[in-house]
């Protein structure tokens, strides 16, 4: 039985290729799509997401809703927070007074790196937890109240 025809295993190879190329390349900050693995390595989509699970589980990939897995260096710092918790402490970074217009759901996502339809669900949590105004189409957000260090946002 060849090799292709028996997928067993081959996750493992497929993965420390993958781990070679994260090691060679310094700069590469996302994981090649599970379409080019498997166009790559001839293998099911099945097969090439074993393989980056095995990178999960080492700490070297992680997946991404709606994107290409990230690659996750030793020493990189990653915020990983709650959206919602991120936003909070904005209001508190930018010296916002209760009042004072907030950013667009278009600015925070180009700012903090994440799509629109997490960061609309992080700031309609912010507005439940009484933190910003209701925004509305062409309606922009105020802040309603300053975050304290005891709130729990991640309701």
């Amino acid at each position: 039985m060849t090799e292709q025809a028996n997928p067993r295993g081959t996750f493992l190879k497929i993965a420390d290729h993958v781990k070679g190329r994260i090691a060679a390349e310094p700069g590469m900050a996302e994981l090649p799509s599970l379409a080019e693995v498997m166009d790559e390595h001839g293998v099911s989509r099945g097969v090439a997401l074993r393989a980056f699970k095995v990178l999960q589980q080492e700490g070297l990939a992680e997946p991404v809703p709606g994107a290409r897995w990230r690659v996750v260096r030793a020493g990189a710092g990653m915020d990983r927070r709650p959206l919602s918790e991120r936003i909070a402490e904005l209001i508190t970074a930018e010296g916002l007074d209760v009042g004072t217009p907030f950013l667009s759901a278009g600015e925070l996502s180009t700012r903090l790196g994440a799509s629109r339809p997490s960061i609309s669900k992080a700031l309609a949590q912010l507005e439940a937890a009484g933190l910003l105004t209701k925004g509305g189409q062409g309606k922009r957000r105020a802040v309603r109240a300053l975050p304290s260090q005891q709130e729990d946002l991640k309701s």
